[in-house]
Protein backbone atom coordinates (compact mmCIF):
# COMPACT_ATOMS: atom_id res chain seq x y z
CA UNK A 1 0.00 0.00 0.00
CA UNK A 2 1.51 3.28 -0.97
CA UNK A 3 2.08 6.49 1.24
CA UNK A 4 0.12 9.77 0.86
CA UNK A 5 1.59 12.93 2.68
CA UNK A 6 -1.59 13.67 3.70
CA UNK A 7 -1.86 10.63 5.78
CA UNK A 8 0.85 12.18 8.14
CA UNK A 9 -0.80 15.69 8.07
CA UNK A 10 -3.87 14.02 9.10
CA UNK A 11 -2.11 11.85 11.59
CA UNK A 12 -3.45 8.29 10.53
CA UNK A 13 -1.96 5.12 11.98
CA UNK A 14 -0.69 2.78 9.70
CA UNK A 15 -3.11 0.11 8.01
CA UNK A 16 -6.70 0.81 6.23
CA UNK A 17 -8.35 2.13 9.64
CA UNK A 18 -8.67 5.19 10.98
CA UNK A 19 -6.85 6.13 14.37
CA UNK A 20 -10.50 5.76 16.40
CA UNK A 21 -11.57 2.61 14.72
CA UNK A 22 -8.03 0.95 15.15
CA UNK A 23 -8.45 2.03 18.75
CA UNK A 24 -12.37 0.58 18.67
CA UNK A 25 -10.76 -3.01 17.25
CA UNK A 26 -8.13 -3.12 19.66
CA UNK A 27 -10.70 -2.07 22.97
CA UNK A 28 -12.81 -4.89 21.78
CA UNK A 29 -9.98 -7.54 21.37
CA UNK A 30 -8.95 -6.66 24.41
CA UNK A 31 -12.08 -7.07 26.43
CA UNK A 32 -13.35 -10.27 24.12
CA UNK A 33 -11.67 -13.56 25.20
CA UNK A 34 -11.18 -14.31 21.29
CA UNK A 35 -10.15 -12.32 17.83
CA UNK A 36 -12.13 -14.03 15.66
CA UNK A 37 -15.56 -12.63 18.14
CA UNK A 38 -13.74 -9.32 18.42
CA UNK A 39 -13.37 -9.07 14.48
CA UNK A 40 -17.37 -10.38 13.92
CA UNK A 41 -18.44 -7.46 16.73
CA UNK A 42 -16.27 -4.75 15.38
CA UNK A 43 -18.38 -5.43 11.50
CA UNK A 44 -21.57 -5.12 13.80
CA UNK A 45 -21.29 -1.81 15.08
CA UNK A 46 -18.97 -0.38 11.93
CA UNK A 47 -20.07 -2.10 8.81
CA UNK A 48 -16.34 -2.62 8.18
CA UNK A 49 -15.58 -6.00 7.56
CA UNK A 50 -12.10 -7.73 8.59
CA UNK A 51 -11.02 -11.08 9.10
CA UNK A 52 -9.07 -12.57 12.62
CA UNK A 53 -5.83 -12.09 11.50
CA UNK A 54 -6.60 -8.18 10.73
CA UNK A 55 -7.61 -8.29 14.25
CA UNK A 56 -4.68 -9.83 15.81
CA UNK A 57 -2.19 -8.37 13.82
CA UNK A 58 -3.50 -4.61 15.31
CA UNK A 59 -3.98 -5.31 18.57
CA UNK A 60 -0.53 -7.11 19.01
CA UNK A 61 0.91 -4.25 17.56
CA UNK A 62 -0.94 -1.45 19.70
CA UNK A 63 0.25 -3.74 22.84
CA UNK A 64 3.34 -3.97 21.85
CA UNK A 65 4.01 -0.15 21.90
CA UNK A 66 2.04 -0.12 25.53
CA UNK A 67 5.09 -2.60 26.32
CA UNK A 68 7.88 -0.26 25.30
CA UNK A 69 6.54 2.70 26.45
CA UNK A 70 6.32 1.09 29.70
CA UNK A 71 9.40 -0.16 30.08
CA UNK A 72 10.97 3.13 28.85
CA UNK A 73 8.67 5.00 31.74
CA UNK A 74 10.91 2.63 34.33
CA UNK A 75 13.66 3.05 32.87
CA UNK A 76 13.33 7.05 33.17
CA UNK A 77 12.22 6.20 36.92
CA UNK A 78 15.09 4.39 38.01
CA UNK A 79 17.25 7.46 35.90
CA UNK A 80 15.68 10.56 37.11
CA UNK A 81 13.47 9.45 40.14
CA UNK A 82 11.21 11.87 39.90
CA UNK A 83 8.99 12.74 42.74
CA UNK A 84 5.88 10.95 43.22
CA UNK A 85 2.17 11.42 44.06
CA UNK A 86 1.10 11.70 47.35
CA UNK A 87 0.61 8.27 48.39
CA UNK A 88 -2.38 7.26 50.88
CA UNK A 89 -2.25 6.44 54.55
CA UNK A 90 -1.77 3.07 54.09
CA UNK A 91 -1.12 1.31 51.04
CA UNK A 92 -1.00 -2.35 50.38
CA UNK A 93 0.32 -4.93 47.41
CA UNK A 94 0.21 -8.38 46.86
CA UNK A 95 1.79 -10.60 43.91
CA UNK A 96 1.25 -14.07 42.59
CA UNK A 97 1.46 -16.10 39.20
CA UNK A 98 -0.85 -17.65 37.19
CA UNK A 99 -0.54 -20.18 34.23
CA UNK A 100 -1.07 -19.66 30.81
CA UNK A 101 -0.96 -22.22 27.81
CA UNK A 102 1.50 -21.45 25.03
CA UNK A 103 1.90 -23.01 21.59
CA UNK A 104 3.22 -26.56 21.31
CA UNK A 105 1.60 -27.48 24.33
CA UNK A 106 4.24 -25.54 26.61
CA UNK A 107 2.93 -23.57 29.71
CA UNK A 108 4.60 -20.49 31.10
CA UNK A 109 3.67 -18.62 34.24
CA UNK A 110 2.62 -14.76 34.06
CA UNK A 111 2.89 -12.82 37.17
CA UNK A 112 0.48 -9.95 38.75
CA UNK A 113 1.11 -7.34 40.87
CA UNK A 114 -2.07 -6.09 42.38
CA UNK A 115 -1.41 -2.79 44.57
CA UNK A 116 -4.28 -0.50 46.46
CA UNK A 117 -5.18 1.58 49.55
CA UNK A 118 -6.63 -0.04 52.75
CA UNK A 119 -9.95 1.31 54.81
CA UNK A 120 -11.57 0.08 57.17
CA UNK A 121 -15.65 -0.47 56.50
CA UNK A 122 -18.98 -1.85 58.24
CA UNK A 123 -21.18 -4.53 56.77
CA UNK A 124 -23.86 -3.07 56.43
CA UNK A 125 -26.46 -6.50 55.82
CA UNK A 126 -25.71 -10.34 56.20
CA UNK A 127 -24.89 -12.48 58.77
CA UNK A 128 -21.33 -10.12 59.32
CA UNK A 129 -23.50 -6.94 59.32
CA UNK A 130 -22.05 -4.74 62.13
CA UNK A 131 -18.76 -6.10 61.39
CA UNK A 132 -15.47 -4.22 60.75
CA UNK A 133 -13.81 -5.40 57.15
CA UNK A 134 -10.49 -4.34 56.28
CA UNK A 135 -10.27 -4.03 52.39
CA UNK A 136 -8.08 -2.79 49.78
CA UNK A 137 -9.98 -0.36 47.27
CA UNK A 138 -9.05 1.28 43.75
CA UNK A 139 -7.17 -1.31 42.77
CA UNK A 140 -4.42 -1.13 39.97
CA UNK A 141 -2.44 -4.10 38.17
CA UNK A 142 0.80 -4.97 36.44
CA UNK A 143 0.97 -8.44 34.86
CA UNK A 144 4.06 -9.53 32.61
CA UNK A 145 4.99 -13.03 31.67
CA UNK A 146 8.70 -12.96 32.79
CA UNK A 147 11.27 -14.09 35.21
CA UNK A 148 10.60 -13.20 38.95
CA UNK A 149 13.88 -10.57 39.05
CA UNK A 150 12.66 -8.90 35.75
CA UNK A 151 9.58 -8.82 37.00
CA UNK A 152 10.16 -7.35 40.67
CA UNK A 153 12.39 -4.92 38.37
CA UNK A 154 9.07 -3.84 36.47
CA UNK A 155 6.63 -3.14 38.86
CA UNK A 156 8.66 -0.17 40.04
CA UNK A 157 6.43 1.83 37.47
CA UNK A 158 3.13 0.96 38.86
CA UNK A 159 4.36 1.03 42.55
CA UNK A 160 5.60 4.89 41.81
CA UNK A 161 2.43 6.13 40.26
CA UNK A 162 0.30 4.60 43.09
CA UNK A 163 2.72 6.79 45.58
CA UNK A 164 4.68 3.77 47.25
CA UNK A 165 7.20 6.06 48.23
CA UNK A 166 4.89 8.54 50.49
CA UNK A 167 2.85 6.73 51.80
CA UNK A 168 2.55 6.62 55.40
CA UNK A 169 2.58 2.80 56.26
CA UNK A 170 2.84 -0.23 53.42
CA UNK A 171 1.79 -3.35 53.50
CA UNK A 172 2.15 -6.68 51.71
CA UNK A 173 0.27 -9.86 51.68
CA UNK A 174 1.73 -12.77 49.80
CA UNK A 175 2.36 -16.78 50.02
CA UNK A 176 5.52 -17.94 51.04
CA UNK A 177 6.84 -18.05 47.78
CA UNK A 178 11.43 -16.68 47.82
CA UNK A 179 10.48 -14.53 44.80
CA UNK A 180 7.53 -12.70 46.46
CA UNK A 181 9.41 -11.75 49.40
CA UNK A 182 12.53 -10.66 47.44
CA UNK A 183 10.18 -8.44 45.96
CA UNK A 184 9.53 -6.63 49.16
CA UNK A 185 13.21 -6.51 49.69
CA UNK A 186 13.57 -4.92 46.65
CA UNK A 187 11.02 -2.01 47.03
CA UNK A 188 9.79 -1.64 50.77
CA UNK A 189 11.78 -3.98 53.33
CA UNK A 190 10.50 -2.05 55.92
CA UNK A 191 6.72 -2.99 55.02
CA UNK A 192 4.65 -4.85 57.25
CA UNK A 193 4.74 -8.74 56.27
CA UNK A 194 1.78 -10.75 56.10
CA UNK A 195 1.21 -14.68 55.01
CA UNK A 196 -2.15 -15.15 52.85
CA UNK A 197 -4.13 -16.63 55.94
CA UNK A 198 -5.54 -19.20 53.54
CA UNK A 199 -2.25 -20.17 52.51
CA UNK A 200 -1.38 -20.56 56.14
CA UNK A 201 -4.51 -22.44 57.14
CA UNK A 202 -3.43 -24.56 53.99
CA UNK A 203 -0.17 -26.06 55.69
CA UNK A 204 -2.31 -26.72 59.25
CA UNK A 205 -5.03 -28.55 57.25
CA UNK A 206 -1.88 -30.49 55.42
CA UNK A 207 -0.61 -31.54 58.76
CA UNK A 208 -3.82 -32.38 61.14
CA UNK A 209 -5.26 -34.33 57.67
CA UNK A 210 -1.68 -36.34 57.31
CA UNK A 211 -2.68 -40.32 58.52
CA UNK A 212 -0.39 -42.22 60.37
CA UNK A 213 0.81 -45.45 59.93
CA UNK A 214 -2.04 -47.21 60.32
CA UNK A 215 -3.97 -45.26 58.41
CA UNK A 216 -5.78 -42.87 60.69
CA UNK A 217 -6.18 -39.07 60.27
CA UNK A 218 -3.78 -37.16 62.99
CA UNK A 219 -6.68 -34.77 63.59
CA UNK A 220 -10.00 -34.71 63.49
CA UNK A 221 -12.05 -32.25 61.26
CA UNK A 222 -13.27 -30.39 64.52
CA UNK A 223 -9.28 -29.91 65.62
CA UNK A 224 -8.73 -28.40 62.32
CA UNK A 225 -11.53 -25.34 62.55
CA UNK A 226 -10.69 -24.94 66.02
CA UNK A 227 -6.54 -24.53 65.11
CA UNK A 228 -7.79 -22.42 62.30
CA UNK A 229 -10.25 -20.35 64.09
CA UNK A 230 -7.32 -20.04 67.37
CA UNK A 231 -4.58 -19.08 64.18
CA UNK A 232 -6.79 -16.35 62.75
CA UNK A 233 -8.22 -14.88 66.45
CA UNK A 234 -5.48 -15.63 68.79
CA UNK A 235 -2.27 -15.97 66.68
CA UNK A 236 0.52 -18.75 65.99
CA UNK A 237 1.87 -19.42 69.20
CA UNK A 238 -0.63 -21.78 70.43
CA UNK A 239 -1.26 -23.41 67.32
CA UNK A 240 2.18 -24.15 66.31
CA UNK A 241 2.56 -25.59 69.68
CA UNK A 242 -0.05 -28.23 69.38
CA UNK A 243 1.34 -29.00 66.01
CA UNK A 244 4.98 -29.57 66.98
CA UNK A 245 3.94 -31.82 69.30
CA UNK A 246 2.10 -33.60 66.94
CA UNK A 247 4.86 -33.80 64.66
CA UNK A 248 6.86 -35.02 67.24
CA UNK A 249 4.89 -37.73 67.85
CA UNK A 250 5.22 -38.77 64.59
CA UNK A 251 9.17 -38.57 63.57
CA UNK A 252 8.74 -41.27 60.37
CA UNK A 253 7.37 -38.55 58.60
CA UNK A 254 9.97 -36.12 56.90
CA UNK A 255 7.15 -34.15 54.98
CA UNK A 256 5.27 -33.24 58.26
CA UNK A 257 8.61 -31.59 59.46
CA UNK A 258 9.18 -29.98 56.15
CA UNK A 259 5.45 -28.34 56.56
CA UNK A 260 5.43 -27.55 60.14
CA UNK A 261 9.13 -25.62 59.09
CA UNK A 262 7.56 -23.87 56.43
CA UNK A 263 5.09 -22.44 59.10
CA UNK A 264 7.91 -21.69 62.31
CA UNK A 265 10.19 -19.78 59.90
CA UNK A 266 7.47 -17.31 58.90
CA UNK A 267 5.57 -17.16 62.31
CA UNK A 268 6.32 -13.39 62.43
CA UNK A 269 4.03 -12.54 59.69
CA UNK A 270 1.18 -15.00 60.85
CA UNK A 271 0.14 -12.45 63.70
CA UNK A 272 -2.94 -12.11 62.25
CA UNK A 273 -4.96 -10.75 65.65
CA UNK A 274 -2.34 -8.11 65.39
CA UNK A 275 -2.65 -7.23 61.82
CA UNK A 276 -6.38 -6.96 61.73
CA UNK A 277 -6.56 -4.56 64.89
CA UNK A 278 -3.80 -2.19 63.20
CA UNK A 279 -6.61 -2.15 59.75
CA UNK A 280 -4.78 -4.73 57.39
CA UNK A 281 -6.03 -7.29 55.48
CA UNK A 282 -4.63 -10.65 56.14
CA UNK A 283 -5.96 -12.43 53.06
CA UNK A 284 -4.03 -12.04 49.16
CA UNK A 285 -7.67 -11.95 47.42
CA UNK A 286 -6.96 -9.06 45.84
CA UNK A 287 -4.28 -10.45 43.56
CA UNK A 288 -6.07 -13.47 43.04
CA UNK A 289 -9.09 -11.81 41.84
CA UNK A 290 -6.35 -10.27 39.26
CA UNK A 291 -5.71 -13.33 38.20
CA UNK A 292 -8.60 -14.43 36.53
CA UNK A 293 -9.82 -10.53 35.65
CA UNK A 294 -6.65 -9.43 34.19
CA UNK A 295 -5.05 -12.64 32.88
CA UNK A 296 -7.09 -15.71 33.12
CA UNK A 297 -10.53 -14.37 31.69
CA UNK A 298 -8.29 -13.50 27.92
CA UNK A 299 -5.60 -15.26 27.92
CA UNK A 300 -6.25 -18.68 29.06
CA UNK A 301 -10.21 -19.72 26.96
CA UNK A 302 -10.83 -23.22 25.60
CA UNK A 303 -8.33 -24.25 22.67
CA UNK A 304 -5.84 -21.04 23.53
CA UNK A 305 -2.41 -21.17 22.91
CA UNK A 306 -0.09 -18.05 22.97
CA UNK A 307 3.00 -17.40 21.03
CA UNK A 308 5.28 -15.97 23.99
CA UNK A 309 6.25 -12.91 21.93
CA UNK A 310 2.59 -12.08 21.83
CA UNK A 311 1.49 -12.69 25.71
CA UNK A 312 2.84 -9.16 26.96
CA UNK A 313 1.11 -7.23 24.43
CA UNK A 314 -2.07 -8.65 25.32
CA UNK A 315 -1.53 -8.06 28.81
CA UNK A 316 0.06 -4.35 28.87
CA UNK A 317 -3.62 -3.52 26.98
CA UNK A 318 -5.50 -5.92 29.83
CA UNK A 319 -3.70 -3.66 32.30
CA UNK A 320 -5.14 -0.67 30.73
CA UNK A 321 -8.64 -1.32 30.77
CA UNK A 322 -8.94 -3.19 33.87
CA UNK A 323 -7.05 0.05 35.75
CA UNK A 324 -9.07 2.10 33.97
CA UNK A 325 -6.22 3.85 31.99
CA UNK A 326 -7.41 3.52 28.75
CA UNK A 327 -7.77 6.96 27.06
CA UNK A 328 -4.41 7.79 28.74
CA UNK A 329 -2.56 4.50 27.92
CA UNK A 330 -4.16 4.73 24.15
CA UNK A 331 -3.18 8.55 23.90
CA UNK A 332 0.63 6.82 24.20
CA UNK A 333 -0.07 4.22 22.32
CA UNK A 334 -0.96 6.66 19.18
CA UNK A 335 1.87 8.23 19.83
CA UNK A 336 4.04 5.79 19.91
CA UNK A 337 2.83 3.91 16.56
CA UNK A 338 3.35 7.23 14.69
CA UNK A 339 6.72 7.70 15.34
CA UNK A 340 7.30 4.24 14.01
CA UNK A 341 5.33 4.78 11.24
CA UNK A 342 7.67 7.66 10.18
CA UNK A 343 11.15 6.53 11.28
CA UNK A 344 9.70 3.48 8.72
CA UNK A 345 9.34 5.99 5.73
CA UNK A 346 12.28 7.92 6.33
CA UNK A 347 14.23 4.67 6.08
CA UNK A 348 12.41 3.61 3.19
CA UNK A 349 12.77 6.76 1.14
CA UNK A 350 16.56 6.75 2.02
CA UNK A 351 16.46 3.36 0.81
CA UNK A 352 14.96 4.57 -2.44
CA UNK A 353 16.88 7.33 -2.92
CA UNK A 354 20.56 5.40 -2.43
CA UNK A 355 19.07 3.08 -5.07
CA UNK A 356 18.00 5.85 -7.74
CA UNK A 357 21.66 7.63 -7.17
CA UNK A 358 23.85 7.16 -10.20
CA UNK A 359 26.59 5.10 -9.57
CA UNK A 360 30.22 6.43 -10.69
CA UNK A 361 31.88 5.43 -13.63
CA UNK A 362 34.34 2.67 -13.02
CA UNK A 363 38.20 3.97 -14.00
CA UNK A 364 39.68 1.88 -16.22
CA UNK A 365 42.66 -0.56 -14.71
CA UNK A 366 46.23 0.12 -16.01
CA UNK A 367 47.65 -2.45 -17.77
CA UNK A 368 49.95 -4.25 -16.36
CA UNK A 369 53.25 -4.94 -17.94
CA UNK A 370 54.86 -8.18 -18.00
CA UNK A 371 58.24 -6.81 -17.51
CA UNK A 372 59.68 -6.23 -14.25
CA UNK A 373 59.80 -2.70 -13.32
CA UNK A 374 63.46 -3.04 -12.46
CA UNK A 375 64.29 -4.47 -15.78
CA UNK A 376 62.62 -1.31 -17.45
CA UNK A 377 64.30 1.40 -15.60
CA UNK A 378 67.42 -0.08 -16.49
CA UNK A 379 67.25 -0.90 -20.01
CA UNK A 380 69.15 1.54 -22.25
CA UNK A 381 67.24 3.93 -24.37
CA UNK A 382 67.21 3.48 -28.37
CA UNK A 383 69.64 4.94 -30.24
CA UNK A 384 67.36 5.87 -33.18
CA UNK A 385 63.94 7.61 -32.04
CA UNK A 386 61.41 5.66 -34.18
CA UNK A 387 59.44 7.85 -37.01
CA UNK A 388 56.47 7.36 -38.84
CA UNK A 389 57.37 6.66 -42.96
CA UNK A 390 55.20 6.52 -46.09
CA UNK A 391 55.04 3.35 -48.23
CA UNK A 392 56.84 3.31 -51.43
CA UNK A 393 55.79 3.68 -54.62
CA UNK A 394 55.48 0.20 -55.82
CA UNK A 395 54.23 -1.07 -52.09
CA UNK A 396 51.27 -3.26 -52.43
CA UNK A 397 48.70 -0.77 -50.75
CA UNK A 398 49.41 1.91 -53.30
CA UNK A 399 48.04 -0.58 -56.12
CA UNK A 400 44.88 -0.47 -56.65
CA UNK A 401 42.13 -2.84 -55.24
CA UNK A 402 41.60 -5.19 -58.35
CA UNK A 403 45.13 -5.08 -58.95
CA UNK A 404 45.63 -6.51 -55.31
CA UNK A 405 42.87 -8.84 -55.81
CA UNK A 406 44.67 -10.84 -58.90
CA UNK A 407 47.92 -10.70 -57.59
CA UNK A 408 46.91 -13.16 -54.75
CA UNK A 409 48.34 -16.66 -54.95
CA UNK A 410 44.81 -18.39 -55.12
CA UNK A 411 43.95 -16.29 -57.85
CA UNK A 412 46.65 -16.98 -60.21
CA UNK A 413 47.29 -21.20 -60.52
Amino acid sequence: MGFSPLDEELGLLPGRLTPRLQEALTRLSTWIPSFGKAASEFEWFTKVGLDRSTAGRVTESAGAAAVAIYLREVAEIERDWPETVTGPDKLMFSTDGAMVPLLHKQWAEVRTLAVGSVVTLTQKSGEKAGERVNKTVGLSYLSRMVDSDTFNQQILGELHRRGLDSAKQVGVVVDGALWCQACIDLHCPEAVRILDFAHAAEYVNAIGSSKDQAGKQLLSDADLVRLRHDLRHTGPATVLAELRTLVDAHPESAELEGKLAYLEKRQPQMQYPQFWAAGWPIGSGSVESANKLVVEDRLKGAGMHWAPHNVNPMLALRNAVCNDRWAEVWGKVETELRQKAATRRCQQRQHRRQRKAPTPAALPRPVESAVPTAVITNASPPSDPITPQRPAANHPWRSAWSIRIKRLPSRNP
